[in-house]
């Protein structure tokens, strides 16, 4: 097992052949997880399944939220938008914190965070309450997500082992999703909207009662000083950006405040970018910024997020709005997708040993492309169902392919000390990515005078977006 303070060597230039020692399959015999690797594999899983649950718990509770706590109509979307913005502007940051004060400390920080926001927002008796429990829920995220992921690549050697486990992680942060809209029906008609919140008790706990003992405390022999200016910039410039991302979902491209907000987190990434070439410590040092692999990798995974999530959202309004299924019985249509996507997940990791994490990205991106574009097909009765079923099956399996590809080139080749900064814009790019995806479909559907021919346009342009991510990774990530 590498331990997390092991020196590492340094980086590799950017146009070097071994910049991109995932792009090529391996001939050497697949090593075997130890006992204590199955253990630091099973309680990073935990958390990041749960985490993956909360995302989409809420989904199908917030009109009873809203009937119980008073919240007005303009006001139940903050409840989603509070948590997106906390969990998507502090990722970077958190991944870069965990390098210097600990991966495992912040990963413990950030569960029991998690904890005790959640029992707050199931104990709330007001709309105040419930909001600062969904924010702290969002900053528990953030920082749990890329410290998790940064103690898992660094506890697994670059190769089959941490293959493995990134598919076996992404397969279980799918099977979250999915999980949540399913779990968030049963509990809300069941039980009690609370019950979203009050399931997190628990898991945490455990994690926290169990986590010190298995996982290896990081930290550097010298600690460098955070770089604030960068923080500051990047931080605001993805509040802004998700901000009004969310505006624009709600209002239109054309709403001013979206515009503004979008402008705003324009100029402060740009700002970023500038910072960090003349920063002593940067956040994110430009020589990684530099690396194809990393740059390509993250576009991928952002490609792969944007689509997937959007086609969930497309799915959801053809299910309800057209054939009129309930809102569980849609949320229960989604486990064909998980399952697409746990298959996906499982088998990535042989599937990169053999051809390489390049192959993923391509293969995962085209097949989820095919399948996305049989969606064009669905009619305006149940009779479509099958084919909704087996698209989304085989389209689970493309992206999931995708995902652990995108996520095994953004981290390969990155030093172990700089593995919370490399699965922090790993995690960036998966939180905007999931908020991009429903505003830009959304305003492609309401161009059509009928929703059935909006939802199929939709279907059109996501079809290509992932058509043309494989392309560009193909290219780009070639070997030279």
């Amino acid at each position: 097992m590498v331990a997390l303070d092991h020196p590492a060597p340094p980086s590799t230039p950017a146009d070097s052949p071994t910049d991109r020692p995932a792009d090529s399959p391996t001939d050497r015999p697949e090593a075997r997880m130890t006992g204590r690797m199955r253990l630091v594999l099973v309680v990073l899983l935990l958390a990041q399944f749960m985490l993956a649950v909360d995302f989409s718990i809420l989904n199908v509770a917030l009109p009873v939220i809203g009937q119980g706590l008073g919240f007005t109509l303009g006001g139940l979307q903050w409840i989603a938008t509070a948590f997106a913005l906390a969990a998507a502007g502090f990722t970077l940051l958190f991944g870069r914190v965990a390098d210097l004060v600990g991966r495992r400390r912040l990963f413990l920080g950030g569960m029991a965070l998690l904890g005790v926001s959640s029992l707050a927002g199931g104990l709330a008796t007001g709309p105040e309450v419930l909001m600062a429990a969904r924010v702290a829920q969002g900053l528990a995220t953030a920082a749990v997500t890329p410290a998790g992921l940064s103690l898992l690549t660094s506890s697994f050697p670059e190769g089959p082992l941490r293959a493995k486990a990134l598919g076996l992680n992404g397969a279980l942060m799918s099977a979250g999703f999915t999980t949540g809209a399913i779990l968030g029906g049963v509990l809300t008609e069941l039980l009690s909207w609370r019950w979203a919140f009050l399931v997190n008790v628990p898991v945490a706990l455990a994690v926290l009662l169990v986590a010190p003992a298995v996982l290896k405390e990081s930290r550097p022999a010298v600690r460098p000083r955070l770089d604030v200016p960068g923080a500051i910039t990047v931080t605001g410039g993805l509040l802004a950006l998700v901000y009004g991302l969310t505006v624009t979902g709600e209002h239109g491209w054309t709403d001013p405040t979206a515009l503004t907000a979008l402008a705003v987190g324009a100029a402060l990434l740009v700002a970023f970018v500038l910072v960090e070439r003349r920063a002593a410590s940067p956040l994110v040092p430009v020589h990684v910024l530099k690396r194809r692999t990393v740059v390509w990798g993250n576009i991928a995974g952002l490609v792969a997020f944007v689509t997937e999530t959007s086609l969930v959202f497309l799915m959801t309004l053809y299910l309800q709005d057209v054939l009129g299924f309930s809102p569980l019985a849609a949320g229960l249509s989604f486990g064909v997708l998980g399952a697409g996507t746990i298959l996906g997940g499982v088998t990535a990791s042989r599937f990169i040993g053999r051809f390489g994490a390049r192959a993923a990205l391509v293969s995962g991106g085209l097949l989820q492309a095919l399948a996305t574009l049989a969606l064009y097909g669905l009619g305006d009765d149940r009779g479509s169902l099958a084919l909704l079923l087996a698209a989304t099956f085989a389209g689970g399996v493309g992206n999931m392919l995708a995902i652990v590809g995108f996520m095994v080139t953004a981290t390969s080749g990155i030093p172990d000390g700089e593995q919370g900064m490399a699965t922090g814009l790993a995690t960036m790019t998966q939180q905007i990515g999931i908020t991009m995806g429903t505003p830009i479909m959304s305003a492609v559907v309401v161009t059509a005078p009928a929703l059935l021919d909006g939802i199929g346009l939709a279907v059109l342009v996501n079809a290509a977006i992932v058509a043309a991510g494989a392309v560009l990774s193909g290219v780009f990530l070639r070997r030279t």
